[in-house]
């Protein structure tokens, strides 16, 4: 059975002005790669992972880290930045879910390698499925190496429930929080929504939160039927 004290017990890092980060194995090449820098094989990396994975807080903690400067993807500008003085780094994120200037970003890698910064991009999906067209560009990212954030284990998303039912000051059994990991979407987005939800009905009814409450607030929330 899955105790708070083991899935605490995790090992996070904070990122100035975001909370704590937890690691487990389905993020930590992502967090390597933050933690390596300077010291980067290659000037353009890649995170890859789906939406609320954490990809922009580990952005962030590089932002911090690199003093890098955070460009739009929608509003890349090849004159624009080739007059621009980008220091150690550069993010570009969400680079597949808006159409973007492919010539403007090509330059920028560009740029990096010639003036020796920095770039970390972010997407939900490996650069083979943005739906390039721009032969240089694609070659240059297919040779950029990617870290990629998986879905989370159970380890990590049990300590994010937790830490959510915490910050709302809500004590709940390990048989509700073992139900609820082998039931619910396992996303980030999908744990800090269902606490809401699951807060919102406990306030609303004055019941406790137990596993017939917690089942039925799921199926309302999530769609997800139960046996």
């Amino acid at each position: 059975m899955m105790s708070e004290q083991l899935v605490l017990n995790l090992p996070h890092r904070t990122a100035m002005g975001a909370d704590d980060f937890l690691v487990s194995s389905c993020n930590e090449a992502a967090v390597e790669l933050v933690d390596s820098w300077p010291r980067w094989s290659h000037r353009v990396q890649l995170i890859e992972g789906p939406g609320g994975c954490g990809k922009t807080h580990l952005a962030n903690v590089w932002r911090h880290k690199a003093s890098a400067e955070i460009l739009v993807a929608d509003t890349l500008d090849g004159p624009d930045i080739a007059k621009r003085d980008f220091g150690t780094g550069v993010i570009v994120e969400d680079l597949d879910r808006t159409p973007f200037d492919e010539q403007a970003l090509f330059h920028l890698l560009n740029l990096s390698r010639e003036h020796e910064f920095s770039v970390l991009l972010t997407a939900r999906v490996p650069p083979g499925r943005w739906n390039l067209q721009l032969p240089d560009l694609i070659s240059r990212l297919r040779a950029a190496p990617v870290a990629t954030i998986g879905a989370p284990d159970d380890m990590l998303l049990g300590a994010v429930l937790l830490k959510h039912f915490a910050d709302r000051q809500l004590n709940i059994p390990p048989t509700v929080l073992k139900f609820l990991l082998r039931r619910m979407v396992r996303s980030m987005d999908a744990a800090r929504e269902l606490v809401m939800a699951l807060d919102h009905a406990a306030l609303s009814t004055g019941k406790k939160i137990t596993r017939q409450f917690a089942r039925d607030v799921l199926e309302q929330v999530q769609g997800v039927e139960h046996t």
